[in-house]
């Protein structure tokens, strides 16, 4: 049996339109399914605990990485499998597996049941499918999340570009901070820090592709630093990192490892997978196999 969990206004409605389609899908198919529906933050996390008790075999998710994002971090080490729908303004964890944004090429590839593993960041009692980020960009998703011009450029089906106005705005008066990175062990020292994100997927932020070489199947976290930029060297570069031609600056460090410890002074924020979560410090490993996707 299949559970799903929707977030009706994800993507300013495109959640609730997505699931119409996807239930006259299933039950054209004749398949047995139960659902869910989001009401307030954290609440699909809970909805998944319930579903598990269900014994469905398979989780679809109806949303945006918010909600992608609460579902797998009910469903870490379990043996349900998570099958999306993506219908946010980001998209990112659905991008970096290939699911389709057509909804019914979506429900097909679920449909499929060709199952796998994947890594998941570890971060102490949560869990990240994409980019944990420090600095800047954590600056950068709080704006967005506070924002009213979200939901007004989702309405325009343009959801995207609200990361690129957040960092427009972020980028008058942030001020870069100095930071200590340990990977594995490896203590290292950096001044003027914009950002640090610690990758298990290529891209963040509806598609920049802040660590080109990340993948959520080979046990390793990626680390993009930026550091000792001008505020105009960094809105130069910001373009080119959709397409990952920005790490080849001298201002950027890429790392890889297993396991990351970072602290910044003063402390700065820290988002997961788009999220708000606290301030620095933070300590993230990678937690291998350990979500099944569909």
């Amino acid at each position: 049996m299949y559970g799903c969990i929707v977030n009706k206004v994800s993507g300013n409605g495109k959640g609730d339109k997505a699931w119409k389609q996807v239930e006259q899908a299933l039950q054209a198919a004749e398949y047995a399914y139960t659902v869910r529906f989001t009401e307030r933050p954290q609440h699909a996390t809970e909805l998944v605990e319930e579903l598990v008790e269900k014994k469905v075999e398979t989780i679809i998710t109806i949303g945006g990485d918010g909600t992608i994002h609460e579902v797998a971090n009910g469903l870490i080490g379990k043996d349900t499998a998570l099958g999306l729908i993506p219908t946010g303004s980001g998209n990112d964890f659905a991008r970096c597996l290939g699911v389709p944004n057509h909804y019914g090429q979506a429900f097909e590839r679920i449909v499929a049941n060709k199952t796998k593993q994947v890594d998941v960041l570890e971060l102490e009692d949560k869990y990240c499918l994409t980019v944990t980020g420090i600095g800047f960009d954590g600056e950068v998703a709080k704006n967005v999340n506070r924002s009213s011009y979200k939901k007004y450029l989702n309405r325009l089906r343009v959801g995207g570009l609200s990361y690129v106005v957040s960092v427009l705005e972020t980028l008058r008066t942030y001020q870069p901070t100095t930071v200590t990175i340990t990977v594995d062990g490896n203590e290292m020292n950096f001044t003027d820090v914009w950002l640090v994100a610690v990758a298990n997927a290529p891209n963040y932020g509806g598609g920049v592709m802040i660590c080109p070489d990340a993948t959520p199947e080979d046990g390793m976290l990626n680390l993009c630093v930026v550091h000792g930029s001008s505020k105009w060297e960094l809105l130069r570069v910001f373009p080119q990192a959709y397409k990952g031609k920005h790490t080849t600056k001298d201002f950027v460090t890429l790392l890889e490892g297993k396991e990351v410890l970072i602290h910044s002074d003063p402390p700065v924020h820290v988002h997961s997978d788009g999220e708000e979560m606290k301030k620095s410090p933070l300590h993230i490993r990678v937690k291998k196999d350990a979500l099944r996707v569909l």
